[in-house]
């Protein structure tokens, strides 16, 4: 029966390189780029693609690191299922690595050089974190690194705007990695994760000001509201859903990035909810965890 039927090949490699966060990556990047100063839109499709790379890559070597523990704790993901084997999940994780690293080398010494410590703290992360209980301190810095690196190309170069939005989304990220960890325990969660989710709104009330404010708000508004329906699903439940929660707040990694550069021009600034939606929609086709 169909029910019973392996999953596909394809499949397999989307469930491993988690592509449904794939959209965060690219508004990190229009982000961090936008606060960088701008510039060649060319140089920030390419910056798109190199950290996609390194994302995928990160994904597929954690779950190389993780076979141990999955085989054990969670026997249906895809080196422990049979789906595929670990030596071809070490060679594509290797090798992705490396294209996305060489595909920042030619924008630069700067770029090249940031792209090899955001490619540092992946292996890092992937190698550590089951060993390290801060290490989803490991995991905000690289989602700030994207940012920098994404500045890095831009006409302005890394701004202090540019750091400090990547800081605010690296203390979203802690907060939501902290949650994350009781993904695969049914008993009460801690409340303490969430307040680090409120960073980027407190960096937009203090950075944001005259014809930014309004808008800001707006958006801080939006945001409040998707972290408050995500976060109901787990904090205060006796049988907190984790899962779900996380997922929509990975998705929601989107909005902290808009709400960090809300003067992105037109059409371009349309970017950010299409990638919003697209990353809820690939949540059904490839688990954001």
């Amino acid at each position: 029966m169909f029910v019973n039927a392996p999953p596909s090949k394809l499949r397999t490699l989307l469930v491993l390189g988690r592509v449904s966060n794939l959209p965060t990556v690219w508004s990190n990047c229009l982000a961090g780029w936008w606060l960088g100063g701008g510039g060649k839109w060319s140089l920030l499709a390419w910056t798109c693609v190199a950290t996609s790379f390194l994302y995928v890559a990160g994904m597929f070597l954690n779950d190389a690191f993780d076979v141990g523990f999955d085989r054990q704790h969670r026997p249906t993901r895809p080196i422990p299922s049979g789906a595929i084997a670990l030596k071809d999940v070490w060679f594509w994780g290797a090798s992705f690595l490396v294209i996305g690293i060489g595909s920042l080398a030619w924008m630069g010494k700067t770029t090249f050089v940031l792209g090899l410590v955001l490619a540092g703290a992946i292996l890092a992360y992937d190698a550590f974190h089951k060993l390290l209980g801060l290490a989803p301190i490991v995991m905000g810095l690289c989602r700030c690194l994207v940012y920098v690196v994404a500045a890095s190309v831009a006409a302005d170069g890394v701004t202090g705007l540019a750091v400090w939005s990547g800081c605010a989304l690296a203390l979203y990220i802690i907060g939501l990695s902290f949650l994350a960890r009781k993904e695969a325990l049914w008993a009460p969660v801690a409340a303490w994760p969430a307040v680090l989710l409120a960073a980027p709104v407190v960096l937009a009330l203090l950075a944001d000001d005259n014809e930014l404010r309004s808008r800001a708000i707006l958006l801080i508004v939006v945001m409040l509201i998707w972290v408050g329906s995500s976060l109901r699903f787990t904090i205060g439940r006796a049988q907190p859903q984790v899962g779900k929660t996380v997922a929509r707040l990975l998705a929601g990694i989107v909005l902290v990035d808009l709400l960090a550069a809300p003067n992105v021009p037109q059409p371009w600034i349309i970017l950010f909810p299409i990638w919003f939606a697209l990353a809820l929609v690939l949540q059904k086709i490839a688990p954001a965890t």
